[in-house]
């Protein structure tokens, strides 16, 4: 189950998080611009690109991290959703990074200084929370690229509906038993959503019934008999060693040994050889690991159902179930089970 989670967080994390350049209230080199003295807030990315690094509001870095996330043509509560997502990815990473300081620690330069015991009777001043965006590992799109990609007419009403959907849950993130979560989404279950493991107990199967009637819910894909032993051969060797299969091994060969409840992949063996479902995912450049396949004209056939690692929150569900009415707050109980909204 262990090793399954790591091939999800790599999908999620090699996932389209992007960010937004909003550069009210940044911080630049060892000049701090007299209309950007205001309080960052206790959250805060370092934009350490090229020469300089900046410092920009978390907040206000949200809007565009979710553009890129979810079509912004989806539900205005949906989009609430993936804020909370979003802030709650970020900040995790922060706590994880374990970079913090009080802004007493902060010097013109913007960057961290030795932090001072406080003079007797004085108080420390609040932790501030920051990381750098290289360690995030997001991809980002600037507001420039955004009015391209909408066009300029429609970027005013995008943007505003993304800024909307950030500032109505400003400080809300998901924690479980205290912590924040691993919030892991993606676009559309094969029918239902996967249970986790002890690290993840707050994902359990959930129906999408909404998601089998959405586009692209299934895919198809053939490969001739060498090109599908090629793409098993590159897969990383097994604990065993060396793994090497022919061509006829595919479909001839090959036997799915067990799927999860939601029907996700979980073994499957080709030739003398065991794979997981993830591993064949990847090799094959599958939509997910809800696979199934088939002798086709001299090579095989996938048939693939749902997009994405089926962990956490389906995008499209979350978009019907706002077409319904439902709030964000009601989405996200739903998919993540036992978790609170802490502000």
């Amino acid at each position: 189950m262990n090793r399954r989670f790591w091939w999800a967080v790599l999908a999620l994390t090699a996932g389209p998080y992007i960010g937004t350049l909003a550069w009210t209230g940044t911080i630049r080199g060892e000049e701090i611009f007299e209309e950007q003295r205001e309080d960052l807030g206790a959250y805060r990315i370092l934009l350490d690109r090229g020469s300089g690094s900046y410092y920009i509001n978390m907040e206000e870095y949200l809007p565009g991290v979710v553009a890129m996330q979810m079509p912004v043509s989806y539900e205005s509560e949906a989009l609430r959703v993936q804020a909370i997502i979003a802030r709650t990815y970020i900040r995790r990473q922060m706590e994880a990074s374990g970079t913090f300081q009080s802004e007493a620690a902060v010097g013109e330069t913007g960057v961290s200084q030795p932090e001072a015991a406080p003079a007797e009777g004085v108080s420390r001043p609040e932790p501030v929370r920051e990381i750098a965006e290289s360690a995030l590992d997001l991809d980002y799109m600037e507001q420039e690229q955004l009015r391209r990609l909408w066009g300029t007419s429609e970027f005013p009403q995008y943007y505003q509906k993304l800024e909307q959907a950030v500032k109505s849950t400003e400080g809300m993130a998901l924690t479980y038993e205290g912590s924040l979560i691993d919030p892991m989404f993606f676009r559309l279950s094969a029918g239902m959503t996967r249970e986790g493991d002890f690290l993840h107990p707050y994902f359990q199967n959930v129906d999408c019934p909404e998601d089998m009637e959405a586009d692209g819910f299934v895919e198809l894909k053939t490969f001739s008999g060498d090109e599908a032993a090629a793409a098993v051969n590159s897969i990383p060797q097994g604990e065993a060693g060396p793994r090497q299969v022919s061509a006829g091994d595919l479909p001839d060969q090959t036997q799915i040994i067990s799927r999860d409840q939601a029907g996700y992949v979980e073994e499957i063996q080709i030739g003398n050889y065991m794979y997981t479902g993830e591993e064949i995912q990847y090799a094959f450049g599958l939509s997910s690991s809800c696979f199934s396949l088939e002798s086709y004209e001299g090579g095989v056939r996938f048939t693939v159902k749902g997009s994405g690692h089926g962990y956490g929150l389906s995008q499209n569900t979350a978009n019907e179930k706002a077409k319904e009415g439902w709030t964000a707050e009601d989405i996200l109980a739903y998919f993540y089970k036992n978790v609170l909204i802490s502000e």
